[in-house]
This record gives structure tokens, C-alpha cells and sequence, in this order.
């Protein structure tokens, strides 16, 4: 760890150059969101944002995922204590606009799966580097919630409202060829492949004209912080009160038996 640098449990910083490197951490839990994680990168974005000596930040994950969204243990001790899930909802926002309040570029080398929150946090850098093979999606519903922590925010902006809602209502998973293809993420790449294009395209950032590219990225962003402005506090609230519903419990159940729920009729 470069001294400089904050330390975390969760989350790793690396410099290299004016490149900064944020790496999610918990390989062995597929870089899972616990609530260690929910605190931790808030903080880790705002480090990034402020940081003098980096220009442009890449955002990836250790081990075999990007991130496979909420940590199975932990949603259901959430959902047994939904009071402790109300935490975590406004630190789910607070991720949401600090990806948002970034200044530099924000790079996401994807390596693995994006699921979930790790859909949103990948689709929410500016442009998007996967792995082919991998996959990426929003199954909040299949859990019995709402999608209230991002991706109501982001993923219209990215494939239009017509697909946004059929992948949001559904929670299907795109394997990142297909991403690629409906403009989700930027460019769908051969594993061994991933790590000189993320390179090479950081490299270009950083040759660039770092206020020029800043200042276009504050621009193009402000659309986006309008709409989280005007989503995230709903979001929140509705993905709060889904936490609570008997088809969550059930979602966590039948995901924890490798089953298909079977939620409550209406």
C-alpha cells in the first residue's frame, strides 16, 4: 500500500502513475457487497475524487468477478432485521453520486460478473471494458425487491427506456457480447485481451488534455446527476419497503436452495 493511500478491508488502491486503481476485494465472496463494503466505498470514491495525484480511475474487481451483487449471508440477515437494511439504502445512494461526482474519467476494466449493485457501480464509470463470457444484469426483482439502488437511474440512459424495463422487470442476466452489442457497456473483449485494451485506453486519457476531458465529463454527467437527483431518494424508499415483504424472504430462500421462488399471489 502506497503510504499516501488510504487503507481499507474491502477495497484496494493502487497507484500506477497518474492512474489510480481501485480494486473490489473479497475474492473469495466473488467481491460480494457487504456492509463492510457498502461503508468502505463511498469513502474509497471520495478519496478518488479528490485526489491530486491521479488523473484518471480504473475500477475493477479482484479474482474471478467484477462484483456478483448483495452477499447471500448478509441479505438475509438484512432481511430478518430490515431495520438495518435502511443503513446501508443511503449508502447505496451515496455510491451512486459519488460515482456521479467523479471529475476524472472513470474507467471500468470489467473481469467477471457485474450483478446487481456491482451491475449498477460498473455502469455508472464512463466507459466499459468486460471480459467476454461474463455476465451482467439487475436481478433485484428476482429477490422480491426494487431496483432502487442505481439501476433505475442508469440503465435507461444507456439502452433506452424500452429495454431498460424489459431487463429491470424481468432481472435477466446479458452476457457481455450482448451488452455490448445493445450499447450497455462499451466493448466486449477475449479475457487474455482486457488488460492492454483497459490499458491502452487509459493510457490515452492520460495523454489527453486533462481539463478539456474533465470538464466534457462534468458536462455529459449533469443530465445524469439530474435524474439521480430526481430517482435515488424514491429509490431508496421503495427498494426500503421491499426489504420488509414476505417476497423478499422468499427470494432470499429460494436463492440460498437453489430453487425458484415461489412469491406471493395478488
Amino acid at each position: 500500500m502506497t503510504p499516501d493511500l488510504p487503507d481499507f478491508t474491502t477495497i484496494l488502491l493502487e497507484r500506477r502513475g497518474r492512474l489510480l486503481v481501485v480494486t473490489l476485494d473479497r475474492p473469495a465472496a466473488m467481491n460480494a457487497v457487504n456492509l463492510a463494503l457498502h461503508d468502505e466505498l463511498p469513502e474509497a470514491l471520495a478519496f478518488a475524487a479528490r485526489d491530486a495525484r491521479s488523473d484518471v480511475v480504473m475500477l475493477t474487481g479482484s479474482g474471478k468477478a467484477f462484483s456478483a451483487g448483495g452477499d447471500i449471508a448478509h441479505m438475509e440477515h438484512n432481511a430478518a432485521n430490515p431495520h438495518l437494511f435502511d443503513h446501508e439504502a443511503r449508502q447505496a445512494k451515496r455510491i451512486v453520486f459519488a460515482m456521479l461526482d467523479i471529475e476524472k474519467p472513470v474507467v471500468c476494466r470489467m473481469n467477471g460478473h457485474a450483478i446487481g449493485l456491482g451491475a449498477s457501480i460498473a455502469l455508472l464509470c464512463d466507459v466499459i471494458f468486460a471480459a467476454d463470457g461474463a455476465k451482467i444484469g439487475d436481478p433485484h426483482v428476482g429477490i422480491g425487491l426494487a431496483a432502487g439502488d442505481g439501476g433505475a437511474v442508469i440503465w435507461a440512459q444507456r439502452i433506452g427506456l424500452t429495454r431498460a424495463k424489459e431487463y429491470l422487470l424481468t432481472g435477466d442476466l446479458l452476457t457481455t457480447r450482448h451488452a455490448a452489442e445493445i450499447g450497455l457497456i462499451n466493448h466486449c473483449l477475449p479475457a487474455d485481451q482486457l488488460d492492454a485494451a483497459v490499458d491502452a485506453f487509459c493510457d490515452r486519457l492520460l495523454a489527453g488534455a486533462t481539463n478539456a476531458i474533465r470538464w466534457t465529463k462534468v458536462l455529459t454527467n449533469m443530465e445524469l446527476k439530474r435524474i439521480a437527483g430526481a430517482v435515488m431518494e424514491a429509490g431508496i424508499a421503495y427498494e426500503s419497503l421491499s426489504v420488509r415483504s414476505a417476497d423478499h424472504r422468499e427470494g432470499i430462500a429460494a436463492l440460498k436452495d437453489r430453487r425458484k421462488p415461489e412469491f406471493s399471489a395478488r
